[in-house]
């Protein structure tokens, strides 16, 4: 049997994800949690195959989360389960530690073809992403540019596009101020801008908020 945790904010969504592996045969949903802190304590005693992870659950991001989990609890795999864009942040997933990236827009069949490739180890994103990221096409290319960046400088726009001031993304990340213009400085080099404003847009173009 697949032993699951699933942790997402919405009990909407954590029922519906329970019905849907409740109905294969070899999965077992151990338990359910809406926070990271919920998280977190359930990890302690737990040991879930696969974690299926909403990228916005309340109190540490999903990217943070992503890297916690990789340093303390690294036998178990996260299959990223999320509302936000998947041709802008499954790449900044992966590299921070997830098997895999699922669209909440996604057929629901996915959910239970997503975790079963996770369960043994393998990466899991969705042809259509694959296809997205084999043919860069002219109308792609704010996300071309938008692939060439780490998962911290993702976590920094996102930040600085949700209205936040440098000290505030500095203490949200455990950085000093210093970092955080550096950080600023290299996406404005990568997403080919030179001033605040439109790097902003530039992140709101990428549904970054």
């Amino acid at each position: 049997m697949i032993k699951v945790l699933i942790a997402d904010n919405h009990p909407i969504v954590r029922m519906g994800i329970k019905h849907v592996l409740d109905a294969a045969s070899d999965f077992e949903v151990i338990d359910d949690v809406s926070s990271t802190t919920e998280l977190f304590k359930k990890l302690e005693v737990v040991t879930p195959d696969v974690v299926i992870l909403e990228m916005d659950i309340p109190e540490i991001n999903g990217i943070a989360a992503l890297r916690k989990m990789k340093q303390d609890f690294p036998d178990v795999k996260v299959l990223i389960y999320s509302g936000q864009s998947e041709d802008v942040y499954a790449l900044s997933t992966i590299r921070a530690g997830a098997y895999g990236y699922l669209s909440k827009v996604a057929d629901i069949d996915y959910i239970i073809t997503a975790t079963r490739k996770v369960s043994e180890g393998n990466m899991f994103i969705t042809n259509e992403l694959a296809q997205r990221l084999a043919f860069d096409e002219g109308t792609q290319k704010p996300r071309r540019f938008f692939r060439k960046l780490s998962s911290r400088e993702v976590e920094v726009l996102k930040l600085l596009a949700s209205g936040k001031r440098n000290k505030d993304v500095a203490l949200g990340l455990n950085l000093n101020e210093k970092t955080v213009s550096t950080y600023k400085a290299r996406l404005m080099k990568k997403l080919n801008v030179d001033n605040l404003v439109d790097l902003l847009q530039q992140a709101k173009a990428l549904e970054l908020y």
